[in-house]
């Protein structure tokens, strides 16, 4: 039935096409145009109902053929006229979620009206929607040279950056040279830089393309030179990008910009990032003693309205002070009062504190809900290292929850390990109140954070305490959090008056805090004579990142080199490689070795590849004050011996605690005078290497660090206990 109401305000023929009478407006219009032919309008109906039937050569014929017997100036006025009517009818089609009709009515509308920019974006925001998007379009359409020509006013501001936000995620020149184009049109800007930051933190972190993330900020910050938000990400972007100097530029700036101690703290933890990052230690002394500084400074004045930005980027702040020295009293005593303030203006702003009531929540040996909270269920350290947890883990009598903060699920390797492992898992981008009350609406009982620090997202969503019990494990030191209950250790990775540094509950396992049943390994690339190393010579290898390559480290492993005679140094990690080289070379001189017996190696394609290259190596030193962790596991488990400096704090004792877990003791140093001995008698004595080998080899069938389902086994009975101890408590 027809709408009466439509009739009374519509013609006819319009009222016909809009209650999808196409057939009966078809005869109206051609009774009308037989009745009235120059009625010029009856033709743009009547076009757009054989269009609406699917009859799209009798629709262009229609159109057509009134246009070619106008002037100039006719045709000028009928394109308009026949524009609004498709870009109306389009609209309402695309209202009514008829995508692929909105989607034909704009392609002829593009044909009969080629440099109709809006039209355009709304064909791109179409395609998108049918999944036929392709960033070709963008130069067949020729959408980036009409928005270059159009003036601002031409431009929906609010249909670009409605398109603009998915076309983004595909990383490709097209879209660059697109997001340049709408420069000129980005208004308000702010909401716009907002939209391409947010499109560039997925794609840099999730995503892992930082290169391409680069662009993306670059392209705000020639809009606004001096927003905050973008600046940081550009700077942090940079450094994983492989571009040291201009991350350590960008964080300048950024903390040039600064003007409270808050902003402050971030802005120079920003510029500690890059330089570290980098491996320009020699920039390092003042920027590290400003942030002590500043740090003192908050902690002085405890500062209860921070802002939520201003408070993720405290908790993160303490980040890289165990890089620059072992001292774990200073260290968590600056790592414990931030995580008090920081769960302090969290408190601020929480409405109402966690209660859990549960009709079965006093029950004690019921199945315990664990959950497990992280951004690195991937191909990470952490995700490499945590994966046999959940493959043992006893989902029947430990139903096991997975939430993922800011992280691709479709990921290869977290569905074989992670996904396919667990009784549910959750997806979350950074709203820690979202992911808070998902952890609370599922009722876990025992939350186990693997990221501590290294996400402020996951500081957040612990600090609100969604569950009773909470944890912290694997992913760094612990946070010094209040909410957290308990830090997973072992006997040897903290010292035995540990606690009193402390603000969480040391849970000490009884072997070891980590067990992996061991790593895949690849083909390797590396040969000796493509390095211009003899076949006799003894070769020591260093393969870390430049956050850990500290120069006192460094001088003591020249030192190693300079003591053995034939002995070549393999230089392997992340960080700025000229830098790296220049330190080396520097370091080198002063400790009177030949450069020439360096070797800076490129990064591996893959992790596999990276374990068996390994075994070109016939020692490994170990850096400080920050051990390995992962690369210490793989150079174990390559069977290769290790040399290692014993600290105090939890970061410089990961190596020796895996160590006596595999029964080696040859290659741990208490002093820098027993690191160099080490490094010199393992390279000297091929007896000696041959039976670290030879115990590392049969430490595969009886070490707890290779036994990741007893591991497990552990870890579920310090749940329980914990869980005991709740009860008792509370």
């Amino acid at each position: 039935m027809l709408d009466r109401s439509e009739i009374n305000t519509q013609p006819p023929g319009q009222t016909l096409l809009r209650q999808g009478y196409d057939d009966q407006a078809i005869s109206f219009y051609e009774q009308a145009i037989q009745t009235e032919p120059d009625a010029i309008g009856y033709y743009w109906h009547l076009g757009l109902a054989y269009l609406l039937q699917g009859r799209e050569e009798e629709a262009s014929a229609t159109w057509l053929l009134v246009m070619s017997q106008g002037t100039p100036e006719n045709i000028e006025q009928w394109t308009r006229e026949l524009s609004e009517i498709l870009d109306s009818e389009a609209q309402r089609q695309a209202a009514l979620s008829n995508t692929q009709i909105a989607w034909l009515i704009r392609q002829h509308l593009r044909e009969i009206a080629p440099t109709e920019v809006n039209n355009l974006l709304y064909l791109l925001l179409l395609s998108l929607t049918l999944g036929t998007f392709a960033p070709e379009l963008l130069n067949d359409w020729q959408v980036i040279e009409l928005l270059e020509q159009s003036s601002p006013a031409a431009v929906n501001s609010e249909l670009l950056l409605q398109v603009l936000k998915p076309i983004l995620e595909f990383p490709t020149e097209e879209t660059v040279a697109f997001l340049g184009a709408c420069l000129p049109h980005a208004y308000p800007p702010d909401i716009f830089i907002d939209t391409v930051i947010s499109v560039a933190v997925k794609v840099g972190y999730q995503g892992d393309r930082p290169s391409f993330a680069v662009k993306l900020a670059e392209a705000c910050i020639k809009l606004r030179p001096d927003h905050s938000l973008a600046l940081q990400h550009l700077s942090c972007f940079y450094t994983n990008a492989g571009c040291h100097q201009q991350a350590i530029e960008v964080a300048q700036q950024f903390y040039n910009n600064c003007q409270n101690i808050n902003s402050q703290i971030f802005g120079n933890y920003l510029l500690l990032r890059a330089i570290v990052s980098a491996g320009s230690w020699s920039e390092l002394g003042r920027v590290a003693e400003r942030h002590k500084s500043l740090l003192l400074q908050i902690i002085h004045e405890q500062p209860e309205n921070l802002s939520r930005g201003g408070n993720l980027a405290l908790i993160v702040s303490a980040f890289f002070l165990p890089y620059l020295q072992d001292n774990i009293q200073e260290n968590r005593w600056f790592r414990n009062k931030i995580g008090q303030l920081f769960q302090k203006n969290v408190d601020s702003k929480t409405l109402t504190p966690a209660q859990f009531v549960r009709s079965d929540i006093e029950k004690k040996f019921r199945p315990l809900r664990v959950g497990y909270i992280a951004h690195t269920f991937r191909q990470h350290s952490v995700g490499w290292l945590s994966r046999w947890l959940f493959y043992y883990h006893d989902r029947e009598l430990f139903p096991t929850t997975i939430y993922c903060l800011n992280q691709n699920l479709e990921d290869r390797f977290t569905q074989v390990w992670f996904r396919d492992k667990v009784n549910a898992i959750h997806s979350f981008g950074i709203d820690a109140p979202a992911v808070a009350a998902q952890i609370k609406n599922d009722q876990i009982d025992i939350l186990i954070d693997l990221d501590s620090i290294t996400l402020d997202v996951t500081c957040e969503v612990m600090a609100l305490k969604p569950a009773p019990v909470q944890v912290t494990w694997l992913g760094w030191d612990a946070s010094g959090i209040p909410a957290i209950d308990y830090f997973i250790a072992d006997p040897y990775v903290l010292p035995e008056n540990a606690q009193e540094y402390y603000q969480e509950t040391l849970w000490q396992l009884p072997q070891t805090y980590l067990a992996v049943d061991g790593f895949e390994v690849g083909t390797p690339t590396l040969r000796r004579e493509d390095l211009e190393i003899p076949s006799d010579a003894i070769v020591y290898l260093s393969a870390q990142k430049g956050y850990k390559r500290h120069p006192d480290t460094i001088r003591l492993q020249l030192q190693i080199i300079k003591e053995v005679p034939n002995s070549y140094f393999l230089i392997k990690g992340v960080a700025d490689e000229l830098v790296i080289r220049q330190i080396f070379h520097e370091l080198a001189q002063a400790e009177k070795v030949d450069p020439g017996r360096l070797r800076f190696l490129p990064k591996d394609p893959n992790e596999l590849v990276h374990r068996a290259n390994l075994a070109i190596a016939d020692v490994v030193l170990d850096t400080y004050p920050y051990n390995g962790a992962t690369t210490t596991l793989e150079t174990l488990w390559m069977g290769i011996p290790l040399v290692t400096r014993v600290g105090q704090q939890f970061a410089a004792r990961n190596s020796y605690g895996f160590m006596m877990n595999v029964g080696v003791t040859e290659g741990i140093a208490w002093t820098d005078e027993e690191y160099v001995e080490w490094g010199v008698r393992l390279g000297m004595d091929e007896a000696l290497r041959w039976k670290v080998t030879g115990k590392l080899k049969a430490s595969r069938h009886t070490s707890p660090l290779w036994n990741a389902q007893q591991f497990t086994l552990e870890m579920e009975k310090a749940y329980r206990q914990m869980w005991l101890r709740y009860l008792e408590t509370h």
